[in-house]
């Protein structure tokens, strides 16, 4: 990085820096998550109907079939611009959480900082992403609710209000809270890993390319790791979007304890651990070409504990 250090586009920890990290994380939470847009549409018609859509293979060649080839796209605006907003606040949130809590924190573990400040940053970050969210997943599993975004709001919001943006907040958190908290933890740590273990050189010393392939492995485990925790938060939320259960509970007994866990997580690991990888290249890219180091790992900042 010694390199690029002349031409920084700002100073690290400066607001430009973390205006950056806000528009790394937009563009690329918004990105990845149009590009993987058709295994959503399965992910969550195997959630909302399970019988009917009861494999990737045969789900994908049923929407295909009974609903033809644009049905893979459906909802395609919520994802773009409803996950470039959580992106946006989820990347340049969790920045400056990680210095604040770094600075108030002193002696702490990395573990406890890394918690701290996915969790604080995700908070807010779902309640932006919550109204999108809820008329995305109307627009996938209902064929005839909306097209888009346009006329989802106003529809959305003439039938049930302003709590219908909101009915799935707590669940949402529930679900990304602990999928955040694990991912942005198993990538930092998985970072620092790699580099004093398998690279075992420091980071500084090494070259763009193997910075960025660094990011792209430790992306994927954090995504595969988070997954699993995040799965039964992620079959209620559908649940309740779409009005098979009035309630957690009710939702919880509907799908049944056991099912929370493996329903639609096969088509989960193969939707996210491409998805957090993806995010995580296409945001430190952005960083290395702005002339910043890449993500996680222990630095000046975070001392071991």
């Amino acid at each position: 990085m010694r390199e690029v250090e002349g031409r920084r586009l700002c100073q690290e920890f400066s607001a430009g820096y973390y205006g950056l990290c806000t528009v790394g994380g937009m563009l690329s939470a918004g990105a990845t998550h149009l590009a993987l847009t058709p295994l959503d549409v399965l992910k969550v018609n195997m959630q909302v109907n399970p019988i009917k859509y009861n494999g990737i293979s045969s789900g994908f060649s049923v929407l295909w079939r009974e609903q033809g080839p644009s049905s893979l796209w459906r909802g395609w605006s919520g994802k773009l611009f409803g996950y470039g907003v959580q992106g946006g606040f989820k990347f340049g949130l969790y920045e400056y959480f990680k210095k604040s809590y770094s600075d108030l924190l002193e002696g702490h573990s990395r573990s406890s900082i890394y918690f701290l400040s996915s969790a604080s940053a995700q908070f807010f970050a779902d309640v932006a992403l919550c109204p999108f969210e809820a008329v995305k997943v109307r627009v996938q599993t209902q064929p005839y609710y909306a097209k888009g975004l346009a006329d989802g709001f106003p529809k959305l919001y003439y039938s049930e209000g302003l709590s219908g943006f909101y009915r799935g907040l707590f669940p949402l958190w529930g679900r990304n809270l602990p999928f955040s908290m694990v991912m942005f933890s198993t990538f930092e740590h998985s970072v620092d890993f790699i580099y004093r273990k398998i690279i075992q050189r420091r980071k500084e010393d090494c070259s763009r390319t193997q910075q960025l392939g660094v990011t792209c492995l430790a992306g994927y485990a954090a995504g595969a790791v988070s997954t699993i925790v995040s799965n039964p938060a992620d079959n209620i939320v559908s649940s309740l979007y779409n009005k098979k259960a009035d309630s957690i509970v009710q939702a919880v007994k509907n799908i049944g304890f056991g099912n929370l866990f493996t329903r639609s997580l096969p088509v989960r690991i193969a939707l996210v651990g491409p998805l957090v990888t993806s995010q995580w290249f296409i945001y430190d890219t952005i960083k290395v070409l702005s002339g910043l180091p890449t993500s996680g790992g222990v630095n000046r900042q975070l001392e071991e504990a």
